[in-house]
């Protein structure tokens, strides 16, 4: 059998088959008591919410990438790949617009595929547990503002590398990279003023008590904001959130209205001190310097495998192209991104230690970010007592029982 096909159907196995083993420890290390800390806050009926909300999501999760997996193995094996190439090539354009042609149809079927998991899992599991606010109408909108962006975005970005890869000879990959990271930069510079707000309704927050606060804070600590914004998160989900959008003079801090009903002041203050702290240690920074460096190598890499006949014949093309060929890599380089995303998920764990601690150590008030912990996770039916590798293995935010006992130092 090939060998690139042996690496990629098995790294796609063995990428289902950790997560499910994952997903199973998860189920069995569900507590049925009430952790300690949250006693008081987390009342027995809330709790034992959360952990059939839990085992929902896994059941779910296991049915999904299931089939998804499954498909994925099945197309590779049958020729979809190469179907879908002659489809697009049948239209008789050029290797750019043939390229992105081949893309819009990989998206469409892949849609087709996700399509049904998404509305069930919004309309059924999300409903059931009280969290869904979402209408048919917001949820097809939303696919379609996406579907433009994509095609706008997107396909700006996979012009610019085909163009390269198909005419810049060897240093393609350099000017791939330099030109996906300027596009990049450009998007997030943009997306608070003119990308979010196709999604959501920004509404400065009003004069009184909390956003004094928020200046205040950021004045104190030279954090300069843009703008204070409430967005309106509960026409999806009952969900609170806050985050910051754009950088350098775009900063603006956007808070979900239900934050605001479901927070105090202060613990509302303390969770801005957090996000704050993210970018006064400088974690946005790093993790913006990590993934430019990490899509140069990418980049690098892919240019010794886009013209490779045996990494085409894995999937029975008839054509060697470059639109394929960024595809079969992405496949080919699954185990080595599954590994990257385990350390950058340890990298991000410690930076949520570290902007928790700024926030208790600026705000002086540990026990304002402890209870805004406390009432989202209650509000999120947040899962408390996960088990060890499935956070080593998914996890961005440590557990919230560690985070709390990291802030009970500051005390």
């Amino acid at each position: 059998m090939n060998i690139y096909l042996c690496i990629i159907i098995l790294s796609l196995a063995g990428a289902y088959l950790l997560g499910f083993f994952a997903r199973q420890l998860n189920i069995k290390a569900l507590s049925t008591e009430v952790p300690s800390e949250f006693t008081g806050t987390f009342d027995a009926a809330e709790y034992k919410k959360s952990q059939d909300y839990a085992k929902a999501g896994i059941g779910f999760e296991n049915i999904s990438s299931s089939f998804t997996t499954l498909i994925t193995i099945l197309f590779i094996l049958w020729g979809g790949f190469n179907a879908v190439d002659l489809w697009s090539d049948g239209f008789g354009y050029g290797q750019i617009t043939t390229g992105l042609i081949f893309y819009a149809g990989l998206a469409i079927l892949s849609d087709i595929v996700s399509l049904p998991f998404s509305l069930y899992s919004t309309f059924v599991i999300e409903e059931k547990f009280g969290f869904n606010k979402t209408t048919l109408k917001t949820f097809f909108m939303d696919k379609i503002k996406g579907y433009l962006l994509g095609g706008i975005i997107g396909g700006a970005i996979l012009s610019g590398v085909l163009i390269f890869f198909n005419a810049a000879g060897s240093l393609a990959w350099l000017w791939c990279w330099l030109f996906t990271v300027v596009i990049t930069l450009g998007v997030q510079y943009l997306a608070p003023t003119w990308i979010l707000p196709l999604f959501n309704k920004f509404t400065p927050l009003e004069d009184g008590e909390l956003k004094e606060k928020i200046e205040k804070f950021a004045k104190d600590n030279g954090f300069e904001l843009s703008g204070i914004f409430m967005i309106d998160g509960s026409k999806r989900s009952t969900k609170a959130n806050a985050y910051f959008t754009g950088f350098g003079k775009k900063k603006r801090i956007a808070l979900f209205d239900t934050l605001i009903n479901n927070l105090s002041t202060d613990e509302i203050v303390a969770v801005l001190a957090h996000e704050i702290g993210h970018s006064k240690l400088g974690h946005i920074r790093k993790m913006m310097t990590m993934s430019i460096i990490n899509t140069g190598a990418v980049f690098l890499l892919m240019s010794f495998f886009l013209g490779n006949k045996e990494l085409f014949a894995a999937f029975g093309m008839q054509n060697i192209s470059v639109h394929a060929g960024l595809i079969f890599f992405a496949l080919l380089y699954t185990p080595v991104s599954i590994v990257l995303s385990i350390f950058s998920n340890i990298r991000s764990r410690k930076h949520e230690f570290e902007a928790d601690a700024f926030a208790a150590q600026t705000t002086h008030e540990p026990e304002a970010l402890i209870g805004a912990l406390k009432k989202l996770s209650v509000s999120n039916l947040s899962n408390l007592t996960p088990h060890p590798f499935y956070v080593w293995l998914e996890y961005s935010h440590p557990p919230v029982l560690k985070r709390i006992e990291a802030l009970r130092a500051f005390e």
